[in-house]
């Protein structure tokens, strides 16, 4: 690194990508430096700088290069890449420590601290940020892990049948098969038969006693700016599948139609395609992020319907490879299998193109999607 350009890192300061570091830092706090920029989104090590930005330099710089990388090898797990550089400003030696975003996340430091980075500094990784990253490297998947406080008695088992029998021609009759085909399909943990987050939303008699951010709150509202008058609101509970039909029964009140006469028989034409709102709600459901405590949000304006979906688009997945069709990144697949087995959504990646595409074909208008931090949402204008 050239000296002006390490100037201009010194510059501007400790951030979310620079941190300054004297080599008399212990081997813990190093470590945990080196984490958190691996669990987030990588970063830089200035060995040789105090807090205030002063140039302190190292006592030596092989020394310091070969404890780093012992650091990275033996105080980290998994153990973190490093490329180290060093640079020499009037006669001080420092030494730059790149740290890459890992591909083996999350790392913690040899005591067994999870570290992320936040701001200009390093703090502990909240339970939530630790299920994202894992869910993000498909470690796991939130929607199969066990709700703690729930039981097997929770769970509709009735329902279950109804769902074996009508959608995949299975018939059973003792527990013991019950408890294999809900194990198999991840609705229940084995072990302990304690119910997953899926067999939760998809099961319980009272899933938001377990899951409160399990449902979706609806709202009319009378202009086209959030703030305006609501005229109404509505909080859908339950079952995924008795949510989903409340939406469409929601819809069908809430937007303008016209009625006409066809083959003989009454036919309602609503001004957005049906299909289009249920296809927005069901991909929101299967695959929003449930390690956030939020619900999904459907929002009725004089001019817009819009449909807000905790969590940012997972890793690898745009809005342009939504468009066409090229994306399938499933955030939680339990979820998603289950709605395919309920015929609820098809092929996976097609759900944004087909809502595209119908909007268009009975419109004439665009779809907007809109990815943020911590929601995505999809904007269906309104005749």
């Amino acid at each position: 690194m050239k000296s002006q350009e390490f100037l201009e890192l010194i510059n501007k300061g400790e951030n979310y990508h620079i941190e300054f570091k004297l080599e008399e830092e212990s081997n813990e706090d190093l470590a945990k430096t080196i984490v958190c920029f691996a669990n987030t989104d990588g970063g830089k090590i200035l060995i040789g700088v105090d807090d205030s930005g002063k140039i302190i330099g190292v006592s030596d710089i092989d020394n310091v290069m070969l404890r780093m990388d012992d650091i990275a090898l033996n105080s980290c797990e998994q153990p973190v890449i490093i490329l180290q550089e060093s640079v020499n400003i009037d006669g001080k030696n420092v030494v730059i420590v790149n740290v890459e975003k890992g591909n083996q996340r999350p790392y913690k430091t040899k005591s067994g601290q999870y570290y992320v980075r936040s701001s200009n500094r390093c703090r502990l990784a909240t339970r939530e940020e630790l299920l994202r990253i894992f869910q993000s490297t498909k470690s796991l998947f939130y929607d199969e892990l066990p709700v703690s406080n729930a039981k097997f008695i929770d769970l509709d088992i009735s329902a279950f049948k109804y769902f074996l029998k009508n959608y995949l021609e299975i018939e059973i009759n003792n527990e013991e098969e019950i408890i294999y085909y809900l194990a198999n399909f991840h609705l229940l943990e084995k072990e302990t038969l304690i119910p997953t987050l899926a067999g939760i939303l998809f099961l319980a008699y009272e899933p938001q006693k377990f899951i409160s951010e399990g449902r979706i709150v609806c709202a009319i509202i009378d202009g086209i700016d959030i703030g305006e008058t609501v005229l109404e609101t509505k909080n859908l509970t339950g079952k995924i599948f008795d949510i989903i039909q409340d939406i469409e029964s929601f819809f069908k009140l809430a937007l303008r139609n016209k009625h006409r006469i066809k083959d003989f028989q009454p036919e309602s034409e609503f001004e957005i395609p049906l299909t289009a709102l249920r296809e927005a709600v069901v991909n929101a459901i299967a695959h929003r992020d449930y390690t956030i405590n939020s619900p999904i949000r459907v929002l009725i304006f004089t001019d817009r319907v819009e449909i807000h979906s905790p969590g940012k688009l997972p890793n690898t997945v745009t809005i342009e490879s939504m468009k066409v069709g090229g994306s399938h990144v499933l955030r939680n697949p339990t979820i998603y299998n289950m709605l395919l087995k309920m015929k609820m959504v098809t092929d996976a990646g097609s759900g944004v193109r087909r809502i595209i595409k119908l909007v268009k074909e009975h419109l004439n208008k665009d779809v907007d999607l809109i990815s943020q931090e911590n929601e995505f949402i999809v904007i269906i204008p309104r005749k």
